[in-house]
């Protein structure tokens, strides 16, 4: 399980700073036209746009901004085509890269994406390249708050399908197969266990470090594709140094 909890410890962090720049909004907005596409606009039906909702309720996105995307994705304020599109590329010294993002303009974004790579030192590739490095998890965070019950948590997500539970210094991250991700996520949810985010996730099979030289440019790489409007996720098997 190497670099897992480091991994989904930087995620955490990271949708924090998002929100802070208020480019969360944006990503979210689009995570909800996909949910409704997919499965319509009432939440109570819709077990992925529960999600979203969730989510964007944990990042303080208010609900009028919530409510408009919805009415937007069906159709009632106007409605915008948007598709999901997964890019797989390297960056410095091989590093492997998975992004994932959500658009109306496939072509402008994937030209868009290729420029990032290649001003970084890295490459855009083919389908395929470097998701073989990767497994599809269900990922769950939960922030470690006052008078939250670590071990009541670990033993209700381990009772109810979850493959690891790690603690780090300020969240519980549980990680389960994909079949078994609803059934986990419920199963807090109804223990009324506060969730701060809850997705499939790509979890590297192994992580890499890099050379002090190319560090920089790494960094910059993953920064720019996680700052980019259309880019909802970024999944690497780069592992910073410890300081």
């Amino acid at each position: 399980m190497a670099g897992h909890s480091k991994w989904a410890n930087i995620k955490h962090k990271k949708e924090k700073t998002d929100a802070q720049k208020g480019k969360i909004f944006t990503k979210l907005g689009r995570e909800i036209a996909i949910a409704v596409r997919e499965g319509g606009s009432d939440p109570e039906v819709n077990s992925k746009l529960k999600d979203v909702i969730a989510k964007a309720k944990a990042n303080n996105m208010p609900n009028e901004n919530i409510m408009r995307s919805i009415k937007k994705a069906a159709g009632e304020l106007g409605s915008v085509s948007y598709e999901e599109i997964t890019y797989e590329g390297y960056g410095p010294e091989g590093v492997a890269i998975i992004v994932e993002a959500v658009t109306d303009n496939r072509n402008r974004t994937a030209g868009e994406i290729r420029h990032i790579f290649d001003r970084s030192g890295g490459s855009l590739g083919a389908t395929g390249c470097v998701g073989w490095m990767f497994e599809r998890k269900g990922l769950i965070l939960i922030e470690k708050k006052d008078g939250i019950d670590v071990d009541e948590i670990m033993m209700l997500a381990i009772d109810s399908g979850a493959e690891d539970v790690e603690e780090t210094e300020d969240s519980i991250v549980i990680t389960t197969a994909v079949d078994s991700f609803e059934m986990v996520k419920n199963t807090l949810t109804e223990s009324n266990i506060e969730i701060f985010s809850a997705d499939l996730s790509f979890i590297p099979n192994s992580t890499i470090s890099v050379s002090e030289e190319d560090n920089e440019r790494l960094e910059k790489l993953l920064e720019s594709l996680e700052d980019h409007d259309d880019v909802q996720n970024v999944y690497t098997n780069y592992e910073p140094e410890e300081n």
